[in-house]
Formats: C-alpha cells, sequence, structure tokens
C-alpha cells in the first residue's frame, strides 16, 4: 500500500486524471501534497509535492461559471491533468498552498487562434 505524504487531508473528492486513459479515483489535497490515487488499483497514483507544484492551470468557461478541468505544471515531470466534482472547491483548497501568481487561465480557443494567426514572423 501506497504512504501518503500529507499529515493533514483538507479536501477529499472523487475525480479523474487524464494520463493516458482516464483514470478513475480519489484526488486528495492535504498540508504536503496534491495526491490522487487510483479506485482500483492501488499502484496507480499520483503524489505532487507543493515544492514541486510550478503552475496550476485552469480551463475556464462561460466566465468562470465551469470549469471541465485543472491542470498541475510540475518543475520536473511535466504536466498532470484532472477533472473532479467540485472543481471551484478544489482550486480554493489548492491556493491555500500555492501562491496565487501560480494560477492562471488556461487560453480559450479564440485566444489561440489569435496568437497563431498574429504571430510576428522571424527574421532569419
Amino acid at each position: 500500500m501506497v504512504q501518503s505524504l500529507n499529515t493533514k487531508i483538507d479536501l477529499t473528492v472523487k475525480g479523474t486524471a487524464f494520463v493516458g486513459f482516464s483514470e478513475y479515483g480519489n484526488i486528495m489535497i492535504g498540508d504536503k501534497a496534491f495526491e490522487f490515487y487510483h479506485q482500483r488499483d492501488s499502484r496507480k497514483y499520483i503524489q505532487i509535492p507543493w515544492k514541486e507544484v510550478d503552475y496550476v492551470v485552469a480551463s475556464v468557461l462561460f466566465r468562470g461559471r465551469w470549469i471541465p478541468r485543472y491542470s498541475i505544471q510540475t518543475k520536473q515531470n511535466g504536466t498532470f491533468t484532472f477533472a473532479s466534482e467540485d472543481p471551484k472547491k478544489v482550486l480554493r483548497a489548492i491556493r491555500v498552498y500555492i501562491d496565487g501568481q501560480k494560477m492562471v487561465k488556461s487560453l480559450g480557443f479564440f485566444d489561440v487562434l489569435k496568437r497563431s494567426l498574429f504571430r510576428k514572423k522571424s527574421k532569419n
């Protein structure tokens, strides 16, 4: 069995991790780390210590009324994408441990389109 990094748990919700296939399980937010444990297979888990988190990126739709998923970008191991039952509650719990400057919105569809169409051409 996997040992939790947290000594105190603030929030536990059902969630989905998008790593290859969708993995269903529980998301736990505590004083030391963000943790995801698979529903059935105890060998499938993700533990991200707070000191390893670089950014938390939220996909915000309809002016903040709906947050379908959020990603945690780490300093060394890449980006992990999650979805949960109550994402606003999860992001508020994360904000206790992560600076608000490191919590950002992802670009929308039209923002990505504008960046690609109106990008300055390099002179090479």
